[in-house]
């Protein structure tokens, strides 16, 4: 079966509480459970990870690598500077999807730039909560179309 790590960095925990304008007034755990309904229509396997520590997102992705067909990540603000957590992207081997909840592009200068989209197969914002379900969709036809190519 096919697994997906989704990854989520710094204060994404105060989902429901943290700028619903921006971020909407779901809670981390309604964007999980959204991301696991969609998951198994989808017939694939999600783990979701969550933490303020770019050590600790580094390290649960490399002790999953290896196990895992692709990454959905939305990296906080660790998207703006996260070299680390570039690198174990890139070392993971396998395609990732990048998302924001909020259009990173229509806000703040400093919000625009992200460290980790040469390193994603594409980047979703703006979509709220649906842009992790997106990302997981597009991320699906990634892995399978990749696995066609390799047959």
């Amino acid at each position: 079966m096919t697994k997906i790590l989704v990854l989520h960095g710094p204060n994404l925990n105060f989902l429901g509480r943290r700028d619903p304008h921006h971020y909407g007034s779901l809670t981390l755990d309604d964007v999980n459970r959204r991301i696991a309904e969609r998951a198994a229509t989808l017939q694939v396997e999600t783990e979701c990870f969550q933490s303020n520590h770019e050590g600790a997102l580094i390290d649960c992705l490399q002790e999953r690598t290896g196990e895992i067909d692709g990454v959905v990540i939305n990296a906080g603000a660790l998207t703006h500077y996260g070299l680390s957590l570039k690198d174990a992207l890139t070392d993971s081997g396998v395609p990732v999807v990048e998302v924001h909840l909020s259009n990173i592009h229509a806000r703040e200068a400093w919000r625009r730039h992200s460290v980790l989209a040469d390193t994603a197969q594409g980047q979703i914002a703006g979509l709220g909560w649906r842009g992790y379900t997106a990302a997981l969709e597009a991320l699906v036809g990634i892995i399978a179309d990749d696995a066609a190519q390799a047959t």
